[in-house]
């Protein structure tokens, strides 16, 4: 398994799950259709920044989840429970982002740091990805070579969908803040995902 393999699985998985809208992403809309790309992308590179460590820890949990014999036993089935579940939630409504977000688009890259360290989302969904990819015998990271290009993707994937959304600011907006698609396809990737590692389990 080469590094390059690695590195886009992870970079392919951060770009789609940055998708759906969020404090993160949309206080980056935010900035870019008031002009201050600069801003934005010191914001945007600061999430990025962050991905790093997180999905790292994701990893991390991922192994000492994986340790245990009882889990090792029923691999495929916990993957596809955790695979389907986030693409549930990804499915499921979300409720108007609070007043955080307005409180920080005058700022640059050390909001948006502050922002990402308390948004510790990716670390379970770094986790459950990983247990997935691993149950389907997609991926390997039995070397560190391979574990930070893993990683090394989910940062660069992130940072390239919330380039896009600044590039694209006046284009997205309408489907970032009205429609229901935006949120709903990558919710439907995910949960087939997980459908398909049921029936690779109950086939089995």
């Amino acid at each position: 398994m080469n590094y390059f393999y690695v590195f886009f699985l992870g970079f392919f998985f951060s770009f789609i799950g940055s998708i759906p809208p969020g404090t993160l992403n949309v206080s980056i809309l935010q900035m870019a259709l008031q002009g201050k790309t600069g801003i934005a992308t010191r914001f945007a590179l600061a999430v990025a920044i962050v991905e790093y460590p997180y999905a790292w820890i994701g990893v991390q949990f991922e192994y000492w989840l994986t340790s245990s014999p009882m889990v090792v036993s029923n691999f495929q089935l916990i993957a596809a429970i955790v695979m389907t579940s986030i693409g549930i939630f990804n499915l499921i409504p979300s409720k108007p982002d609070s007043g955080v977000a307005k409180k920080f688009n005058e700022s640059g890259f050390r909001r948006g740091l502050l922002l990402s360290v308390l948004n510790p989302m990716a670390i379970p969904y770094w986790m459950g990805f990983t247990a997935y990819l691993k149950a389907e015998g997609w991926i390997n990271l039995s070397t560190t070579g391979l574990l930070h290009s893993y990683v090394l993707g989910t940062s660069v994937g992130a940072m390239a969908l919330l380039s896009l959304v600044i590039f694209y600011a006046k284009k997205l907006a309408p489907y970032v803040q009205g429609s229901k698609w935006i949120k709903i396809i990558p919710g439907l990737v995910l949960l087939s995902l997980g459908l398909y590692a049921f029936a690779k389990y109950l086939m089995n």
